[in-house]
């Protein structure tokens, strides 16, 4: 199990990297249409603050989670992009003091979580480390999404580590969601990683392998990117068609990012992100017999 305080402090960090895209921003900045369709700077921000309610819920209160996971079961294909409309409805400054408030109140019942405690999600219940590392893809992500629309180009840090096990981890979603039957014997991954080092997961000898930089990894598993326009090698069919599908997050397939030369389409507004309560805090150099990942809801 890994350690939720190293995840958590990861977590605050990738929240104040996307706090500072956004916080000088003009109201025409907030309003400006971002890679998701139909998605505003404000959408996004807004998706995140209401993820982070919700999470916060589970942990807290899960008797009022579960009647929130009931609105959300009873409207699949609505209850996120209503959930990021009405936030982005609000002032900016509004907005933005709601995402800070609600992300730190996370942040405090997470780390005083007693050891071993699972909270209920959208998906299987989650451990504080499996929430908090859950929270940092989907935070990056999105902050991904604004700084596309910004024009900000964002240095890759060592956080990438979190979104990448969860990419791996969620391999056999990526089939179920697709009613297809996933592959019997495990791959191998490596990436580079941003300072250099191998993230190496899997069994060295498989024979069907990846390898390539993490952050196109994590690009393509966030489907922030098209395939054709990613670094990443395949080795074997079924290594080649995963990333054709490959998604980190929970909810339908979406149509993905064209590629850059045809321009991009949006994988739609928020999903939640697969929850795995695997390893997050660093790459292991074969994946451990851990719990397989289990995606739980969020954005596009």
């Amino acid at each position: 199990m890994s350690d939720p305080v190293v995840v958590l402090d990861d977590l605050r960090s990738e929240s104040e990297e996307v706090d500072r895209l956004v916080r000088g921003l003009s109201g025409e900045g907030w309003a400006a249409p971002t890679p998701a369709a139909g998605w505003t700077v404000a959408h996004q921000i807004a998706h995140l603050a209401w993820t982070d309610r919700a999470a916060l819920l589970a942990v807290t209160d899960p008797g009022a989670f579960a009647a929130e996971a009931e609105k959300a079961l009873a409207a699949p294909d609505r209850f996120v992009d209503e959930g990021a409309a009405e936030g982005a409805a609000l002032a900016p400054a509004v907005l933005l003091e709601r995402w800070r408030d609600g992300r730190e109140r996370l942040q405090r019942a997470l780390r005083e979580a007693p050891p071993g405690a699972r909270f209920p999600w959208y998906g299987p219940p989650m451990s504080a480390a499996s929430m908090g590392t859950a929270r940092l893809m989907e935070t990056w992500a999105h902050g991904q999404d604004i700084a596309d629309t910004l024009g900000v180009v964002r240095a890759p840090t060592a956080r990438l580590r979190h979104v990448a096990w969860i990419g791996v981890r969620a391999r056999d979603y990526a089939y179920l969601v697709r009613g297809i039957q996933a592959p019997a014997e495990p791959f191998r991954v490596e990436l580079v990683a941003p300072d250099g080092e191998e993230w190496a997961y899997g069994p060295p000898g498989a024979a069907q392998r990846i390898t390539g930089p993490a952050l196109d990894f994590c690009l393509l598993v966030t489907q922030r990117v098209h395939r054709d326009d990613t670094a990443l090698t395949a080795e074997g069919e079924d290594a080649e068609r995963w990333l054709s599908l490959a998604q980190a997050f929970a909810g339908p397939p979406g149509p993905g990012r064209a590629p850059a030369a045809t321009g991009h389409e949006s994988t739609g507004p928020g999903r939640p992100p697969a929850a795995t309560d695997g390893e997050s805090t660093g790459p292991s150099p074969a994946a451990p017999d851990h719990e397989s990942a289990a995606p739980a809801p969020q954005g596009p």
